[in-house]
């Protein structure tokens, strides 16, 4: 009598499953373009929406990055952000990019990207980079420093939690 009881409710539950759908939803807009415009329509991600009808393919650009910053400072790097404040394209799309140029010695003082992941590429010269896990699955590898040397053609990737 037990087995015909699972039986049957393994069946009853294979008949409802069918009913049940999954899916990735398409997003509710292909974009949002940033603009200071108190009186815009929509409001999104702390940007106002640009009208869709007023965007320029300029509004996805970003010039500059080809270009050395000046690393003539007490850290002796620069910090070239690409982000919605410059590509107001970007605006929900949760990307932003940077180029930091380092004078010999220099550095990129410690600093946190809560819940983002940082890739890092080296086009000349050598770059020690390290990260510092803060929350971790396992309680015993809280504050482990990771570190590695990265010369040109090689990538790093790290997590920042």
């Amino acid at each position: 009598m037990k087995m015909a009881f699972l039986f049957l409710n393994a069946i009853l539950i294979a008949s409802l499953a069918t009913f049940a759908y999954a899916s990735d939803p398409s997003p509710l807009q292909d974009f949002c373009v940033a603009v200071n415009d108190a009186d815009a329509a929509v409001f999104v991600n702390g940007k106002i929406c640009k009208n869709p009808n007023k965007v320029v393919a300029e509004d996805f650009f970003f010039s500059g990055l080809n270009k050395a910053g000046n690393t003539s400072n007490a850290v002796g790097s620069r910090v070239t952000a690409v982000n919605v404040n410059q590509i107001a394209g970007l605006n929900t799309l949760g990307i932003s990019l940077v180029r930091i140029d380092y004078a010999p010695y220099g550095l990129n003082p410690p600093h946190t990207h809560p819940r983002a992941t940082e890739i890092l590429v080296v086009i000349e010269g050598t770059l020690y980079v390290g990260f510092v896990t803060s929350n971790p699955a396992n309680p015993n590898l809280k504050n482990k420093l990771f570190t590695k040397y990265l010369y040109p053609e090689t990538y790093s990737c790290s997590q920042k939690v």
